[in-house]
């Protein structure tokens, strides 16, 4: 089946490659299970940390004195990175930790056409579940997946598309507008799935990862696309990821099979507008966020989860807004990892990384979850609980921005 991460060759710096799948769509599960591109086991709760590079005055990249000591360690130079380097996917320039991580902007490299045309490859899974040690409920019912209407931007605001580039080529996934606590209405933050910011255990950092809220808008068909102008498929912009973060369990664990390391895989984007966004902030560009709430109740108390995202692999072609709304159950890879809730869903990969709002603790709508792995046949979708590991990258996260 076509993972719901973004798919991708991943390696570590020292390593061989491997194929892993990144983008938004549904991986197989352990029994039927694995649907992330990159898995993490449990582990600490210590988190990575992923910063860019920023355009100064002169429209050269400023970069830390510590991060370009690294990259000139592997050989790295950053002019000519924006000149077409980035597409050398060697091992040894495969970027991995927190401090090597950049992303530099390259202006109007997320045209129309490399929009549409990101999608995830197919890719075997391991469909047995039956050694998992935790609680896990019958298998849900399929959901039939319903189309979001268009306007997007009236109807789902704070959902878009994350598209970055991996060594197999231009990928996307699905993401959430979240609000900032330390920037109160002015958010730059975009939550989605770890393995669509980095390949996990058997790799390092994608590239050129951008955000694009309320994608294709209109809800216009693939052929209109077709002929579409970039303010048609981007109506508010395209927004870089200016720092990035994920858990340590997935960098550090994840896997492309199996659902490993799937219970802690979430990531945080911080984001800066490729142009001129007249001073607004991303929440205030597109007019909301959601709250992220790290203390919803257990999964058999929460009555109902609702799914979005971009779904790209058939019968879905990546351009239409979807979303599927289910009571939860929950699913345990292991025993020693947290419990995930699942749904039934019918959408597949390229829905990756999209937000789950349900009830918060408050009894307001926030986001719970996001979509992390699925089966190869695809029927129901599963994604973490948020807890400990996932508040700790979003402080970190909203801490390093606070005031700006």
């Amino acid at each position: 089946m076509r993972s719901i991460r973004p798919s991708f060759t991943a390696r570590r710096a020292r390593s061989t490659r491997r194929r892993t799948s990144p983008v938004l769509a549904a991986v197989a599960l352990v029994s039927t299970v694995a649907l992330t591109a990159t898995a993490c086991e449990s582990g600490d709760a210590d988190v990575d940390a992923a910063a860019s590079a920023a355009a100064g005055a002169d429209d050269k990249f400023q970069l830390p004195d510590d991060i370009k000591d690294r990259l000139k360690e592997h050989g790295i130079d950053i002019d000519k990175w924006r000149d077409g380097a980035w597409k050398d996917w060697s091992k040894d320039d495969w970027l991995r930790e927190a401090d090597d991580f950049i992303n530099p902007i390259i202006e109007d490299l997320w045209d129309p056409d490399r929009m549409r045309e990101a999608e995830e490859p197919d890719q075997e899974v391991d469909n047995d579940i039956s050694g998992d040690q935790g609680v896990t409920d019958p298998t849900p019912a399929p959901v039939e997946a319903e189309a979001v209407p268009a306007s997007y931007h009236s109807n789902a605001p704070e959902a878009g598309k994350v598209f970055f580039d991996s060594p197999e080529g231009t990928m996307v996934c699905s993401a959430t507008v979240v609000q900032d606590p330390a920037n109160p209405g002015k958010s730059n933050m975009v939550w989605t799935a770890g393995h669509c910011v980095h390949a996990g255990k058997s790799g390092g950092w994608y590239r050129n990862i951008a955000f694009v809220p309320s994608y294709n808008d209109s809800g216009l068909s693939a052929a209109d696309l077709a002929g579409a102008t970039k303010e048609e498929v981007a109506p508010y912009g395209v927004w870089w990821g200016d720092w990035v973060q994920t858990s340590d369990q997935w960098i550090e664990q994840g896997g492309a099979t199996g659902g490993d390391g799937a219970p802690y895989d979430f990531a945080v984007l911080h984001v800066t507008p490729e142009e001129g966004a007249g001073g607004k902030s991303l929440e205030e560009m597109v007019g909301s966020a959601l709250p992220v709430d790290f203390d919803a109740p257990a999964v058999p108390e929460v009555e109902s989860i609702t799914a979005t995202g971009y779904p790209a692999a058939p019968p879905y072609d990546g351009q239409t807004l979807y979303r599927c709304q289910d009571k939860p159950g929950r699913l345990s890879l292991n025993e020693t990892d947290p419990t995930m809730y699942r749904i039934g869903c019918t959408m597949t990969g390229g829905s990756s990384g999209g937000g789950w709002v349900a009830t918060g603790s408050d009894g307001k709508p926030a986001l719970v979850s996001n979509t992390s792995i699925g089966p190869v046949t695809a029927g129901w979708l599963a994604g973490p609980r948020l807890g400990e590991e996932a508040k700790g990258v979003f402080d970190a996260v909203s801490e390093k921005f606070a005031g700006q």
